[in-house]
């Protein structure tokens, strides 16, 4: 219906090549009150069998309000939309009179998603955006379906655009555009290339470098020693070692038998214990 269109191309600014790369609608959640409140008439009639006759207007006009209100709400959703161009981001709604909210591109600072519990049931979810301005008159849009899409599609106008932080450029800049991105890829082309050379020669003197080396080494370098090494004659290990063992044996014998004395051997001048007969002699 033309009638409940707000027929947002209006509002675009054609002789400076403005598109509409999408429309946003409100999500139909948000119409679940305004249903609701259009069935609660139902009820209400029914108050007609209890009431008396003289009475019959309050639960009638009660209705009949809360259909009417609604209603209203309903088609005030519908003519709800968010709009994103190519150079700005701009919301119109309103039924009888329209209010028009619009951010420019280059004033977007940042974006945060709200995505309820049920909004990732349902896949819709809430925007916020900060600009450079103190007062704005586009800060929060509600009910975005699709709200991962639609701010990758923002983000991607302003990557696009090149307006983050700038100002917006003139006709010929973005006919220029393309010229320059070409000329821009074609020096990274260049400068890459010029890198990969780069390091090329350096592996190759490297290499070069390491071949002359290896030669010189090659050619400098003595005959080994071929004289035969004097060879020390051991006797096996276990030889050895019944032989040392063997003498330590002796010796240890040798040293017990000079530190004791037979029995009946004594010192002459030791008569601490010789009878008294003994020690005249």
């Amino acid at each position: 219906m033309s009638l409940f269109d707000p027929h947002v191309e209006r509002h675009l600014i054609a002789d400076d090549g403005e598109v509409i790369i999408d429309e946003v609608r409100k999500h139909w959640v948000s119409n679940v009150f305004a249903a609701l409140e259009m069935l609660a008439a139902v009820p209400v009639l029914f108050l007609l069998a209890w009431l008396p006759s003289q009475l019959y207007w309050v639960p009638f006009f009660l209705s009949l309000f809360l259909v009417i209100h609604g209603g209203w709400r309903i088609l005030g959703r519908r003519m709800d939309r968010f709009v994103i161009t190519n150079m700005r981001v701009f919301r119109v709604h309103g039924i009888l009179s329209q209010r028009i909210a619009t951010m420019p591109i280059a004033r977007i600072l940042d974006i945060s998603v709200h995505v309820p519990i049920l909004g990732r049931v349902f896949n819709y979810g809430h925007f916020i955006f900060e600009s450079a301005a103190q007062d704005q008159g586009l800060r929060e849009i509600r009910f975005v379906a699709a709200p991962n899409q639609r701010g990758l599609t923002i983000q991607r106008v302003i990557q696009r655009a090149g307006l983050r932080g700038g100002a917006r450029p003139t006709t010929e800049e973005r006919r220029a555009e393309p010229a320059r991105i070409s000329r821009e890829r074609a020096e990274r082309a260049r400068a890459e290339q010029a890198a990969l050379d780069e390091r090329a020669r350096a592996r190759e003197e490297w290499d070069r470098e390491q071949h002359a080396r290896g030669g010189r080494d090659a050619g400098g370098a003595r005959e080994p020693n071929t004289e035969p090494v004097p060879v020390q004659a051991t006797a096996p290990q276990g030889h050895q070692g019944w032989l040392s063992t063997h003498e330590q044996r002796q010796s240890a014998a040798l040293a017990r038998e000079s530190s004791s004395e037979p029995d009946g051997v004594r010192d002459h001048n030791d008569t601490a214990e010789m009878p008294w007969w003994r020690s005249s002699n």
